[in-house]
C-alpha cells in the first residue's frame, strides 16, 4: 500500500459528494490500488470486499490483543517483539485502507449543517 493518498484515492465525486469508485481492500500484484465502480454497492464483488474488510478488522483486533500481551511481558524476546511489530504494522495498513475506503463512500458534509460553537 502506498503512503501517498493522491496515488490511491480517485478524485471524481458523485452529486452527493461520495467518491464514484470504491477502494478495494487489496492491491494489484504490482502493489497498485484496486478500485470498483459499484452500481449500488450490492454486487458480488462489493459483498466480497465487505467480507474481506470485516476479516481484516477482526485480524487487526487479534493482532492488537496479541501485541498488548507481548508488550506486557517484561521477559519478551526481541525477535518476538519484532514479529509482533511487523504483524501490527501490516494490520494497521489494512485497517487504514478500510477506513479510507469507507470514508470515501460517505457523503461530503453539508456546510449548512456544520456544528456551531
Amino acid at each position: 500500500m502506498t503512503s501517498d493518498p493522491s496515488e490511491r484515492a480517485p478524485h471524481a465525486k458523485t452529486d452527493d459528494g461520495r467518491l464514484d469508485l470504491r477502494l478495494l481492500p487489496w492491491s494489484s500484484p504490482d502493489d497498485k490500488p484496486c478500485f470498483l465502480s459499484p452500481a449500488d454497492g450490492q454486487g458480488k464483488l462489493s459483498r466480497y470486499a465487505d467480507a474481506v474488510e470485516a476479516a481484516q478488522m477482526d485480524i487487526g483486533a487479534e493482532v492488537l490483543a496479541d501485541a498488548e500481551k507481548l508488550l506486557a511481558n517484561p521477559k519478551a524476546r526481541c525477535d518476538h517483539l519484532r514479529t509482533a511489530l511487523q504483524q501490527t504494522a501490516k494490520s494497521l495498513g489494512d485497517v487504514l485502507r478500510v477506513a479510507e475506503s469507507r470514508g470515501g463512500r460517505l457523503p461530503s458534509p453539508d456546510p449548512d449543517e456544520a456544528c456551531q460553537p
